[in-house]
């Protein structure tokens, strides 16, 4: 699992630093520099914790959630594509499928708590193996570039969770950041 465990940090609770263009020029600087995708997301979850803005970067409508399932709302597409930024707004219980994605990923919690489990195809890839979790509260910053990056979240808090997500592609284009999703049996 290419984790970016190195730089998951939190910032104090309430001590939002930044707004949606600090992020995006902190993560432009970034991708313009030449690097593999495990180093693009390290230096870019070292920026976004450093710029880490509140929830009030969306409006009062976008921090809303819908019953029918988590929200992801496109704050920002770089005109070269090399990066997009989302936010994704999530009811208590709302779950992701398990899934992989086309590209290196750095996540933001802004408000609540998601909880990620992390998996991985076991030898024959006819089944999957939990090979770990984690528990994101508000301010903790992480990422992951693939290969290994299969995972599932789920907002465990009794209210709106919103995180922000910085991903190493045009969404815009592609439409979501998810490569495959996984309908194995998990062990």
């Amino acid at each position: 699992m290419a984790i970016v465990g190195s730089v998951s940090a939190t910032a104090s609770p309430g001590s939002a630093t930044g707004s949606l263009s600090d992020v995006v020029h902190a993560v432009r600087g970034v991708t313009a520099q030449d690097g593999n995708w495990e180093l693009t997301s390290r230096l870019a979850a070292e920026q976004l914790r450093r710029h880490l803005p509140g929830p009030e970067i969306l409006t009062g409508d976008q921090r809303e959630g819908d019953p029918a399932g988590y929200l992801s709302h496109l704050l920002h597409t770089e005109p070269d594509g090399s990066f997009s930024i989302v936010a994704m707004v999530w009811l208590p219980g709302q779950v992701t499928p398990v899934h992989d994605h086309v590209t290196w990923c750095v996540f933001g919690v802004l408000q609540g708590a998601e909880h990620e489990e992390l998996f991985a195809l076991a030898d024959n890839g006819g089944r999957l193996v939990r090979v770990g979790s984690a528990e994101n509260q508000t301010g903790q910053v992480s990422g992951f570039a693939p290969p290994g990056d299969i995972h599932r979240v789920r907002n465990i808090g009794r209210g709106v969770t919103i995180s922000l997500h910085i991903y190493g592609a045009d969404i815009s284009r592609l439409g979501c950041s998810i490569r495959r999703e996984y309908d194995l049996p998990i062990s």
